[in-house]
């Protein structure tokens, strides 16, 4: 439905270029290009919404990605443990030399194994239950 709609913007742009000759094609394709702009602004929205909701409507893998959360929080979650090793790998190296730096990066790799296996998490209980 919206892409008729830009075929059919297109053409009336390209039509009116024909018109109103060369002078006039910088603003109409400005003009185009804003509605294009729109059309996909609005199309980002209702994805970015759909996903908010926990709803999966298609689309390509950056949308199934966003609509999981599961690539972006594991990559936040894998900075983060690497902004926090070195500081910890000095700390390990300076108390304990080798043992202690391989202790210190066993350790964060255990927790980044965990946390990207998605080790089973107990459920909340609930204390009324």
């Amino acid at each position: 439905m919206e892409s008729q709609e830009l075929k059919k913007e297109l053409a009336a742009t390209l039509d009116a270029r024909r018109e109103l000759g060369p002078e006039y094609e910088a603003a109409l394709v400005d003009s185009f290009v804003e509605k294009v702009d729109t059309q996909v602004r609005r199309r980002l929205a209702e994805e970015r919404l759909a996903a908010a909701r926990g709803e999966y409507r298609g689309g390509g893998a950056a949308a199934r990605s966003s609509a999981d959360g599961t690539f972006g929080e594991r990559f936040g979650f894998a900075i983060i443990t690497l902004v926090l090793a070195i500081p910890l790998s000095a700390i390990g190296a300076a108390q304990a030399r080798l043992s202690g730096l391989v202790v210190v990066w066993l350790g964060i790799l255990g927790v980044n194994f965990v946390h990207a296996t998605g080790f089973p998490r107990r459920a909340a209980r609930d204390p009324l239950d």
